[in-house]
């Protein structure tokens, strides 16, 4: 079956207001879910490029590629989409209680064929004493006119209980739309910021690596010179060109993986991925102020832009319900046109006609009572779904806030064992250089200082991203994301 007849086989069944809010119902929550987070499926992994390739390159904060995903990004676009198309099913809401007023005009030639329609020549005979001398004039039973006629209808509905109903949804759901999209925004915020994050620690891996590269040629330049002097054995100098190539290869790795989240990032902010950028913000890192579950979880409730969806929800099927139930009630409609005639230019005459139709249900119990029953179904489902929510939020704000403690404990002792690690190297350094150790435990050494930077890259990250996850538990990402994060 085609779309368009399936639509008007569910206004045949539903009737036009129950069918219409099911439909602005339908607009309305296409957003009160989570997205995919397959980045196949995900929209918010896409983006509308906004501006052509450059050669020069663009610097980017993490302010200006939030800015250009509220922009840019697909999953946000869909999102604004859907609000508008509620907002259009509003209006055909309202057009059911506003006046309708439509201005009509035509002429033609018409023929008749008295005899189909009873006025043959045996009626006419019956007339034959109304003439002169008996005679029956001939009349010709097929006959031709002219009518030009214009006219002006209006029609209004002055009661009906389905059509208050689907006003009230219709208004609901857009307002669930709203906060869809909201939701969406905040959406955009996470995945944008993530990413962005995510691209700074690449680039600082890249730039410490970077360093342990430089570190290690000046060791095997070291370790060169003294085997070429006689002072240290070779092992030394090959063990010294080994870990210059290892410092290389996990170069090469990190540089891959930043170009990598730098496509990422610019597919989600709408910048063309052969565009050459540089990150302007370093990783930021700030405590945060100590919060209690019960104080996120109350500013949730106020902020969290799903939970308001998902009430606004409750009235939409709240109104659904009232739809089917006042289908038993009798709808009243004023019907008018005034009009003027002419035919076969003999004249014109005006015409009009004034009527009020009431409209009683009867015979229906069947058809009412299941569409009463269903939308009763459906609203007990829905309020079951933001209970579930609530405990949702309060699950989400508790475990946040564990990721933060835990993922800023994380980033002490990072930072305690990048200095420990930098002092030992610093010592080990200048044995190997008073010739009292071989390279051997210098090796050692080189490695656990990346490893430790590595592990201090990576916590701060999990630390910046659980805090980013705390606001938006919290509902108050978009807002406050620079606070959260310190910048």
């Amino acid at each position: 079956m085609a779309v368009s007849e399936a639509r008007h086989t569910a206004m045949r069944r539903l009737g036009a207001p129950i069918f219409l809010g099911m439909l602005i119902l339908a607009s309305g929550a296409a957003w009160s879910q989570a997205p995919n987070p397959t980045s196949a499926n995900n929209p918010f992994f896409g983006s509308v490029t906004a501006q052509p390739r450059s050669d020069q390159t663009l610097k980017l904060s993490l302010d200006d590629a939030v800015a250009r995903g509220l922009t840019n990004n697909l999953g946000l676009k869909e999102a604004e989409s859907d609000e508008l198309e509620v907002r259009g099913e509003k209006n055909e809401a309202i057009q059911m209680f506003l006046p309708t007023i439509t201005l009509k005009g035509d002429t033609g030639v018409y023929e008749h064929n008295l005899e189909a329609q009873g006025f043959g020549p045996g009626v006419i005979s019956k007339f034959a004493g109304l003439f002169p001398s008996g005679t029956t004039p001939k009349i010709s039973l097929i006959t031709k006119d002219d009518l030009t006629e214009g006219q002006v209808q209006f029609s209004e509905t002055l009661f009906s209980g389905p059509v208050i109903g689907a006003f009230k949804a219709a208004s609901a759901a857009q307002k669930a739309a709203h906060f869809a999209k909201m939701t969406a925004r905040g959406e955009v915020v996470q995945q944008v910021a993530t990413a962005y994050l995510h691209a700074i620690a690449a680039q600082s891996e890249v730039d410490n690596a970077q360093a342990l590269v430089s570190q290690a040629q000046v060791l095997y330049d070291h370790a060169h010179q003294s085997h070429l002097a006689g002072i240290s054995a070779n092992i030394d100098e090959l063990r010294a060109q080994v870990q210059l190539q290892s410092q290389q290869q996990a170069l090469i790795y990190a540089q891959n993986s930043l170009t990598k989240d730098l496509v990422l990032l610019k597919r989600e902010t709408g910048i063309d991925p052969g565009q050459n950028v540089a990150l302007t913000d370093a990783a930021p890192y700030s405590d945060l102020e100590e919060q209690t579950p019960e104080e996120v979880r109350a500013v949730a409730y106020k902020s969290r832009q799903d939970y308001q969806n998902l009430q606004n929800q409750i009235v939409v099927y709240k109104a659904l319900h009232q739809i089917s139930k006042t289908q038993r009630l009798p709808s009243l409609k004023f019907t008018s046109f005034y009009g003027t005639d002419t035919v076969n230019g003999a004249g014109t005459h005006g015409v009009f006609v004034a009527m009020g139709t009431l409209t009683v249900p009867l015979f229906r119990e069947a058809s009412l009572r299941g569409n009463e029953e269903a939308s009763a179904a459906q609203l007990t489902a829905i309020n079951a779904q933001l209970s579930d929510l609530r405990n949702h939020i309060d699950l989400q704000v508790r475990s946040a806030l564990l990721d933060v403690k835990a993922s800023k404990q994380l980033v002490d002792v990072a930072r305690s064992n990048v200095d420990l690690a930098t002092r030992a190297l610093s010592d080990e350094t200048d044995r190997v250089n008073a010739g009292v150790d071989d390279n051997l435990p210098l090796v050692t050494a080189q490695g656990s200082l990346a490893s430790a930077e590595n592990n201090l890259v990576e916590s701060l990250y999990q630390y910046n991203t659980s805090k980013l996850a705390l606001a938006r538990a919290a509902g108050v990402l978009e807002q406050q994301y620079r606070v959260y994060l310190g910048k």
